[in-house]
């Protein structure tokens, strides 16, 4: 049997793939029940996390393991496996065991260094073994992946490369200045009880937030973390903690100045819609933005204020024209006119427009240069208009060097967005804030996706290569443990059937020899004993060191064909091992 791991995770596949492929617990439970039902595995864990699903067996074939997981993943996870192939990443025996090292030691996270990954390794283990689907490897393995990240964690630096994902979160909704700076004084809204958002209500409290809201769909854990908040390790935290239904997100999230959540549903928690309102009824204004899920609202002269752009300043919102609405002229921008940066001689005002809008709207325009054309043709027009018109066209040659274009495109000023007002941090895969309330003024919003690339290019602390060092030590001495283990049995087997001759021996000797007394016979057979364990020490010893190293898993085999070992008996023993190291390993978890 052999190790393998096929799975995604924001590495190798978008947010838009993350988020629909999330497996709920009930579908991880099915998962492994199904996984271990399958032909090619033995054993199976799961470790999904909210940007990483990955599925772990024991397998006695590649090809065939390969496909089955794969299947399995698409399956359980409702991605297709056309779509999600792509995305998917397979590892091997040692690649597998170097991946999960990786992985538990913050390597392989979004934010390098985070030390939340370790409790989710552990969830992962514990449910394996509460359903029975880990035996003696996949116990091992996870069992040494948790001891090789605590390791990374105390004998080096790696914390200092990086954060939690809430710290990481609340440090880009901070825009570089210090969170506690940021925070302080702050009310927050925390939507969710669980293990994320414990996090972050704890990482807000220690920012010196005022008040912490908890929101969640089952009271009894709201209140639980409430108590937790204001026990807050003997007063260290000054905050005000309260936990309140979930249909109170509404009217709380008009009164948060940072709102963070991260839930389990499966569909949104906040649309647009709903931040819009709560940003409104904060400020007792329509909020002006890009339109979130509505028509595009022109901001007014409070909102212009408000954004820090004093009416008639030329870096403000351009003013409406009335290009565009005389009669006859087929382009309709009235739902865009007092967009902020808008003007229909710009740039701006085709963007996004039909092709088929713009030709006819090209079409009116010669027409009605023809129509001009003719009654100066039939010089009806007035002759002092010309002789001004030419006059205009001569000056500004004068100034600009040329003739200037008609219909020449006018700048276009974005106007100043205004500080946030509500700060939102998502942390749900799937996502629980429309991604499109980041168009609204006065709403900031940071998501999975925006981490995502923004720790793409944060710094690597030094501290990563020794972390690097340890896990590929660690790996080797996991390895060398696992193939040495591989032939406990058949070393196991073969003492057993020393043992077996022993007693045969003795026993016929006691029928040779009745008059032997008990100490006579107690020496014969200590004798006995002492040889046959003495012929069997060095070559035991040695094919145990033989085997622990690389190649060395045909040891076993030789070792059986050599003194003529029963298959059977053999298994037998490894079965009644895997027995007792998993029961061992459910007192554990």
């Amino acid at each position: 049997m052999s190790l393998l791991v096929v799975g995604l995770s924001h590495r190798s596949a978008p947010v838009s793939v993350l988020e629909r492929a999330t497996l709920t617990t009930d579908t991880q439970v099915k998962l492994l029940q199904d996984t271990v039902a399958a032909e090619p595995a033995a054993e199976a864990a799961v470790l999904a996390t909210c940007n990483r699903i990955e599925l772990y067996a024991d397998v006695d074939k590649f090809h065939a393991g390969v496909a089955e997981l794969s299947t399995l993943l698409a399956q359980h996870s409702g991605v297709g496996l056309e779509e999600l192939t792509p995305h998917l990443y397979v590892h091997y025996e040692d690649r597998a065991v170097h991946h999960l090292f990786s992985v538990a030691c913050g390597l392989d996270s979004m934010v390098v260094g985070e030390g939340q990954i370790l409790g989710q390794i552990k969830d992962a283990l514990a449910t394996a073994q509460e359903l029975h689907t880990a035996g003696r490897l996949l116990n091992d393995l996870f069992q040494q992946a948790l001891r090789v990240g605590k390791r990374a964690h105390s004998e080096t630096g790696i914390d200092r490369a990086g954060q939690s994902l809430v710290t990481f979160g609340l440090e880009q909704l901070s825009s570089g200045a210090p969170v506690d700076v940021w925070a302080k004084g702050k009310r927050a809204l925390v939507i969710g009880a669980g293990s994320m958002s414990s996090l972050a209500a704890a990482t807000l409290a220690r920012a010196g937030v005022a008040e912490i809201v908890i929101a969640n769909r089952t009271p009894d854990r709201a209140r639980r973390l409430v108590q937790i908040l204001e026990e807050n390790e003997g007063g260290a935290w000054d905050v005000t903690a309260r936990a309140v239904p979930m249909d109170s997100v509404p009217a709380e999230l008009t009164r948060a100045d940072i709102a963070v959540s991260c839930t389990g549903a499966t569909g949104l928690v906040l649309t647009g819609e709903s931040v819009a309102a709560a940003v409104a009824g904060r400020t007792g204004r329509a909020v002006a933005g890009q339109g979130v899920g509505s028509a595009r609202t022109a901001p007014d002269a409070d909102s212009i204020r408000a954004a820090g752009v004093a009416p008639g300043d030329d870096t403000g919102p351009l003013a409406p024209t009335s290009v565009g609405t005389e009669d006859g002229c087929p382009l309709d921008v009235s739902t865009v006119q007092g967009t902020a940066g808008f003007s229909v001689l710009g740039e701006a005002a085709v963007a996004g427009m039909a092709a088929a809008e713009l030709e006819q709207h090209a079409a009116w325009v010669d027409n009605g240069d023809a129509a001009a054309r003719a009654p100066r043709a039939a010089g009806l027009l007035d002759p002092e208009a010309d002789t001004e018109a030419i006059a205009a066209l001569a000056a500004a040659v004068a100034v600009v060097g040329r003739v200037p274009e008609r219909r020449r495109p006018e700048p276009v000023t974005e106007a100043p967005r205004p500080a946030p007002v509500l700060a939102l941090l998502d942390l749900a895969m799937p996502r629980d804030i429309d991604a499109a309330v980041h168009r609204l003024l006065g709403v900031r919003l940071v998501d999975i996706e925006s981490l995502a690339e923004a720790s793409a290019d944060a710094p690597m602390a030094a501290d990563v290569d020794q972390v690097r060092r340890i896990v590929a030590d660690e790996v080797a001495a996991f390895s060398a443990a696992q193939r040495a283990a591989h032939i406990t049995p058949t070393v196991v087997a073969l003492r057993t059937m020393a043992a077996d001759l022993v007693a045969s021996e003795i026993a016929r000797l006691d029928g040779r020899l009745p008059d032997l007394d008990d100490k006579q016979r107690g020496e014969i057979t200590q004798t006995v004993r002492r040889v046959v364990d003495k012929l069997l020490h060095a070559p035991t010893v040695r094919v145990k060191q033989l085997a622990a190293e690389p190649g060395g898993a045909g040891y076993a085999d030789a070792l059986r064909t050599l003194f003529d070992l029963d298959p059977e008996t053999v298994a037998s023993v490894s079965r009644a091992e895997n027995n007792t190291e998993n029961a061992k390993n459910r007192g554990r978890a």
